[in-house]
């Protein structure tokens, strides 16, 4: 087939769709209208919500809103889910003793959300929240505008889409993302290194629920912080089962500089810096996991709403002016845009928890009807 078509190594991979339209290098939002998952959006049609991240917290505004009759509009550039989807177990969410999956959790609530009515457009990628409305006053005004280039109309905005993985310094850590670098742990890359010596790097709950479900099905896993140890920054039933486990090595005040390998092999080995001493040595491995936190996907908001110096989205009370040109007090999880709400980890001071992301989704609605009532 890449005969018959002429295409080049840089054209990889194809895509042949249904309709036999050959796509080369398709991107998520190509391939999905390409097989028929992506739906065909009316252009006319105004939301009374729409919500940008098809994460627990946006999910939450899906079947919370939909079920109390607004119209709801989720959006997502790659898959439902969001960061808490890739967890191997949840085990501190409320009502799951034994733990659930972060994929089965972000199941079922999509499938609430269509129950209720919600309409899901998966994967469509928003490049930028288009306030419009020169006083800021009119809700109906705020445009989503998609990079296909259509356009999602909406009476309010949620602004659920989370944040992305955040990568440390390493000059050649893009070389191997895919070949024994992963910014998450599950079966996949479970079953990809059973048996063999890991690290992992992250002193949070997320790290530590990592490490919990990895240490059983590896030989030996290398625990990598930056700080002094796990107390300031992590659950302590986490801090207890991972000294509980044997073939767990913490390495406090550590930090992983260099990676080595080829394209042909992957990664073989990373090198481990002392930030006390400046000391380095390199550990033999085949995967690292990075779990050093995320920076917020905000950038499509441009200049619309507030955000603090790391670029999340500042609401509710601490906002300088309020809900700005409405020339009210902003509601608690409004930003300085009136009608535009940020919930969940994009969030300034939010609390990075799927309970708490999931309790944002459902408090907001309160405040969306509030909103449209005063239209």
């Amino acid at each position: 087939m890449v005969e018959r078509f002429g295409v080049l190594p840089e054209e990889l991979p194809l895509l042949l769709c249904p309709n036999g339209t050959v796509l080369k290098r398709p991107s998520d939002a190509e391939a999905g209208g390409c097989l028929g998952i992506t739906p065909e959006l009316d252009p006319n049609a105004v939301f009374d919500v729409a919500v940008v991240g098809a994460g627990p917290a946006g999910l939450a505004v899906a079947v919370y809103g939909a079920s109390e009759g607004l119209s709801v509009l989720v959006l997502d550039s790659r898959a439902f889910g969001g960061q808490a989807g890739a967890s191997a177990r949840i085990e501190n969410y409320l009502g799951f003793p034994t733990g659930i999956s972060g994929l089965a959790l972000a199941g079922r609530a999509f499938n609430q959300a269509l129950k209720f009515g919600a309409e899901i457009a998966i994967p469509l990628e928003v490049a930028k929240l288009d306030c419009g409305g020169a006083n800021g006053k009119s809700c109906g005004s705020l445009k989503l505008e998609l990079a296909n280039g259509n356009v999602v109309r909406a009476r309010t905005v949620v602004v659920a889409s989370g944040a992305r993985y955040r990568r440390p310094p390493i000059a050649n850590l893009a070389e191997f993302e895919g070949a024994g670098v992963s910014y998450w742990a599950s079966p996949v890359e479970a079953k990809l290194c059973a048996g063999e010596e890991v690290a992992l790097v992250g002193g949070g709950n997320s790290a530590g629920q990592a490490v919990v479900y990895l240490a059983p099905k590896v030989k030996y896993l290398h625990l990598v912080v930056r700080g002094e140890g796990l107390e300031a920054s992590m659950s302590q039933y986490l801090i207890d089962r991972i000294k509980a486990l044997p073939n767990v090595e913490l390495h406090t005040n550590t930090e992983i500089v260099g990676l080595e390998g080829d394209g042909a092999s992957g990664l073989t080995g990373a090198v481990f810096r002392c930030r006390r001493t400046g000391e380095a040595h390199t550990c033999q491995m085949r995967h690292l996991f990075l779990f050093i936190g995320a920076d917020p996907n905000a950038g499509w908001l441009e200049d619309c709403v507030q955000v603090d110096d790391k670029g999340f989205v500042v609401t509710g009370t601490e906002l300088a002016n309020g809900a700005g040109a409405a020339r009210r007090q902003a509601l608690p999880l409004e930003t300085s845009w009136p009608g535009v709400f940020a919930i969940g980890d994009v969030r300034a001071g939010s609390t990075k928890r799927v309970a708490a992301a999931v309790g944002e989704g459902a408090a907001v609605v309160a405040q969306i009807h509030s909103v449209l009532a005063a239209e």
